[in-house]
């Protein structure tokens, strides 16, 4: 069977499974803690039906709408290849229609399904016909704006535009990867490789966004160099791709502190852009899209420019405070991902090789705690100008399963306000009446939701599930202001009832404040966030901590 019709089916029947709603729960989770003698957590805590069903409705929701009707329209006005046109999408975003940013200072954000930069945006937007703010807005503007300049190039080259493989230089030129092996890498390790595969892609509700069927070509472009790669020198399952863009390490200081990056573009790019001494940026490691390949491209020793700010330990829940004002690419590893900050999700197979390395990496250097305070984002640390890994990265289950694949049992379930970061066999979140998102600086995971107080409960509920009946302790994290209430009434539904804990959430923000201990039953159970409080204020619903 083809590749593209063997998706389909798997990809139907997993939607089939998705669509019939919450999965009824286990009668036994798996104990928080393991009972002595169980056996050592599994290095791929994925593999029931529902992480198949979520994993495809992760996916589904790059492409929420039918593209194949755009790609043609685009490749038949200008006379391109529509697979071309497919492939080159496919490998720069996955075909989701990308909001870029910018990572690295000197490098344009990349905008829409082509991830078209800079100039390309300008040009690409006169030769269609329309607008730069088109371009970078509306997936039809941005593939009619990509297809031109394709267009352009194939003019300028007199090549034979029904030759498919002659295409590869232009699709290289349009493309900002410099670097020539990592240019030879996208051209026929991501491009042409998705040209002779095939692939396909699903809105949420299992209609095909994208079709490409495979087809037998070979990319007329230089080879990539043949020799053997080196292993990472600190992480044998990477390849060794050095960096001249690092330096030394102040003496005496410990690495205490994982900074999670995406790339803003694809992964040659990115490490192609890394390994370029006039970039002068760096990080220690970048990771692909699907996780089957990582470079490392300095050594952990070295001092990687991956971070253009100082440690502000008040952006950080009040930890390492010792460090304040100390530039964080002194004391940290900062690990890039191929993937841009605005995308709705992550492939399972990246976070699963991120979370083993982020593993490697905390074994070697012990100051880093496996938990979110030393495990955190760019965008945390530098919120003025960076938001990456995004709102969509998942938090909680990347932090779990660092901690499964390093052996340590995870005892504290922690509920987080965003969906997506939660797992849902442990922790889930629902909300009553009208709550904004918020991302003020201070917030765990990837943001917040707020609401006016007035005098109705409508509250934000947060769920969470036990294998057995016990006492824990409740925390509840929140970002303070001077708007917020000075009595947010959260409700903690308990075995012996509900108690209502008030907080001043004008203070005490961006750490983990304790609600108290409580007796639970087993199964699913909840401690509300209620809006019934003194008007004229707003409450916080960001996180809490059952432990």
């Amino acid at each position: 069977m083809h590749v593209f019709r063997k998706t389909l089916a798997a990809t139907a029947a997993a939607l089939a499974l998705a669509a019939c709603g919450p999965q009824p729960q286990p009668e036994a989770p798996a104990q928080e803690t393991p009972a002595p003698g169980s056996p050592t957590p599994t290095e791929n805590p994925s593999g029931s039906a529902d992480d198949v069903a979520r994993e495809v409705a992760d996916v589904a929701r790059r492409t929420p709408y039918e593209l194949d009707a755009l790609f043609a329209q685009a490749a038949k006005e200008f006379d391109v290849p529509v697979s071309l046109l497919k492939a080159y999408s496919y490998a720069q975003t996955r075909w989701e229609h990308i909001q870029g940013a910018e990572e690295f200072e000197g490098r344009p954000a990349a905008f829409g399904l082509l991830a078209l930069r800079g100039d390309q945006v300008t040009e690409g937007a006169a030769l269609a016909g329309v607008s730069a703010e088109a371009v970078r807005g509306e997936p039809l503007a941005n593939l009619r704006a990509g297809a031109a300049l394709l267009s352009k190039y194939a003019a300028e080259s007199t090549i034979d535009r029904a030759d498919l493989g002659a295409w590869a230089p232009l699709a290289a030129r349009l493309s900002d990867v410099t670097d020539p092996g990592a240019q030879a890498q996208f051209i026929h390790g991501e491009v042409y490789r998705v040209l002779r595969e095939g692939a396909g892609a699903f809105t949420p509700d299992g209609k095909v966004a994208v079709s490409l069927e495979g087809a037998e070509v070979e990319a007329k472009f230089a080879l990539p160099r043949v020799s053997a790669m080196a292993a990472g020198p600190d992480y044998a399952a990477s390849i060794w791709r050095p960096s001249p863009n690092y330096n030394a390490r102040p003496s005496g200081t410990a690495v205490s502190l994982i900074v999670i990056h995406t790339c803003e573009g694809a992964y040659s790019g990115c490490w192609g852009w890394l390994t370029n001494s006039a970039a002068g940026v760096s990080a220690h490691y970048v990771v692909n899209e699907s996780g089957s390949e990582i470079s490392q491209l300095v050594r952990e020793s070295g001092r990687a420019w991956h971070v253009g700010a100082n440690y502000d330990c008040g952006l950080n829940g009040s930890t390492q405070c010792g460090l304040q004002g100390v530039s964080v690419n002194h004391f940290s590893v900062g690990i890039e991902h191929a993937g841009y900050a605005s995308q709705a999700s992550f492939p399972a197979g990246q976070i699963d090789a991120s979370a083993k390395l982020s593993c490697d990496i905390t074994k070697t250097h012990t100051a880093v705690t496996r938990d979110s305070y030393h495990i955190v984002a760019h965008g945390r640390l530098q919120p003025a100008s960076r938001t990456d890994p995004g709102p969509n990265w998942p938090w909680s289950s990347y932090i779990s399963k660092i901690k499964s694949f390093c052996g340590t049992p995870t005892t504290a379930i922690v509920v987080d306000s965003h969906q997506a970061n939660n797992d849902a066999s442990k922790a889930q979140v629902e909300m009553a009446g009208s709550w904004a998102q918020g991302t003020s600086a201070g917030y765990y995971g990837s943001g917040y939701y707020y609401a006016s107080t007035e005098a109705v409960s409508a509250p934000f509920t947060f769920k969470f599930y036990l294998s057995a009946a016990g006492s824990k302790t409740i925390s509840a994290w929140w970002v303070a202001g001077t708007n917020r209430s000075s009595a947010a009434p959260f409700i903690v539904n308990h075995a012996g009832g509900s108690t209502t804990v008030k907080v001043d959430q004008q203070a005490n923000g961006g750490k983990w404040n304790t609600l108290g201990t409580f007796n639970f039953d087993a199964g699913w159970n909840t401690v509300q966030l209620s809006r019934w409080a003194t008007e004229g204020f707003v409450v916080m619903a960001d996180a809490i901590k059952v432990e």
